[in-house]
């Protein structure tokens, strides 16, 4: 099993190698090879994703990623910044379903800022479209009008076959997750009342939801969704949506499980191959210090044995470590309370390591 290790930017490569860590405590047949990518592979090669690196992850099975960006880089030219390799190296393996979970831990109910019973036992999965929307339509840019006055210009597109293909990923993980005496459900998040591109999204929901009679699909549009995230997220089993609402919508779920830091992802293509990474950023600031949280890179990590390895097995060894080391009261200070042990990024790698 070859897997890519890209761990880019800030504190990207702390976290990377305390997943890398947990991995190999498993002692499986694994062969992981690390490239740069981001602003690594800018100062690397001069390219945030630099030829050899996406040869690489092309040969690969998986992709186990960290996070890109850096305040230094914003300067450069658009084509150069450290993000530019993150979208690349999505449409380039043609990773168009990225799965984002926010699981709430008992033992960090109390780290959310929303009352605990708002959010105890939420189990939500984010299902966001990722390489169509206004990421990548066209036309794009920024112009100079006859006037004199410059217009910044992005398209919303989206095609029948790609809201289709997106919109099968998450009846069938909805499917996957029906629990025992409920009805699956999928809510479909769009904004038709407005936009003629999810118009067509919701029209093509609907289709969908005809072969799986044992789906119940609902809408919202997207202002009431982010509302509803916040005053009842329980509510929600599935959410399927478009690359830009579903961007926002799964960082704005992040903080009800208590930190961003435990929120892990994974981006699959029409084989599920994938990429694995946090759904934090690079946060520079950090970054040196070993203050970071891993535990949403670790997550990713079993992830990625449960999508792209079939390993069901070994996910539900790392995520009973991760459980294990929270219920120990082992903390990163992002999610650290009054009477936990406040722990770093390689000490909580070494917590997991030792649940195992």
């Amino acid at each position: 099993m070859k897997i890519a290790v890209l761990p880019g930017d800030g504190i990207g490569p702390e976290i990377v190698a305390q997943a890398v860590k947990v991995l190999n405590a498993l002692n499986l047949n694994l062969e992981m090879t690390e490239a740069p990518i981001g602003g690594a592979g800018y100062e690397a090669a001069g390219d945030p994703l630099p030829d050899a690196t996406l040869q690489l992850a092309k040969d690969a099975d998986a992709v186990l990623l960290g996070a890109v960006g850096d305040w230094k880089y914003d300067k450069l030219e658009r084509h150069l910044r450290p993000e530019r390799g993150l979208l690349r190296i999505r449409k380039e393996l043609n990773l168009f379903a990225n799965l984002r979970p926010a699981l709430l831990y008992p033992e960090l109910a109390s780290a959310s800022t929303l009352k605990p019973e708002v959010v105890s036992d939420l189990d939500i999965m984010i299902v966001r479209e990722l390489t169509g929307d206004i990421y990548f339509g066209q036309p794009r840019g920024i112009s100079t009008l006859e006037n004199g006055e410059r217009e910044g210009v992005n398209t919303m597109r989206y095609s029948e076959s790609e809201i289709r293909r997106i919109g099968k990923v998450a009846f069938d993980i909805a499917m996957k997750r029906q629990k025992e005496g409920q009805k699956a459900k999928v809510c479909s998040v769009d904004k038709a009342n407005v936009l003629e591109a999810t118009e067509l999204w919701r029209q093509v929901m609907i289709e969908i939801s005809k072969d799986y009679p044992e789906v119940e699909l609902s809408h919202m549009y997207v202002d009431n969704a982010a509302m509803q995230l916040i005053r009842a997220p329980k509510q929600f089993d599935v959410m399927v949506t478009g690359n830009i609402f579903g961007d926002i919508l799964s960082d704005e779920a992040s903080m009800l499980t208590g930190s961003i830091g435990m929120l892990p992802s994974a981006s699959l293509d029409a084989n599920n191959k994938g990429m694995y990474e946090p759904s934090h950023g690079s946060a520079p600031d950090i970054a040196g210090k070993d203050v970071a949280n891993p535990l949403a890179t670790i997550l990713s990590a079993a992830m990625m044995l449960r999508y792209t390895f079939n390993d069901e097995a070994n996910a539900l060894r790392i995520e009973n470590a991760v459980k294990k080391a929270l219920a120990q009261g082992f903390r990163t200070a992002d999610i650290w309370t009054e009477g936990t042990n406040k722990v770093g990024c390689a000490a909580m790698g070494d917590a997991v390591v030792a649940a195992l």
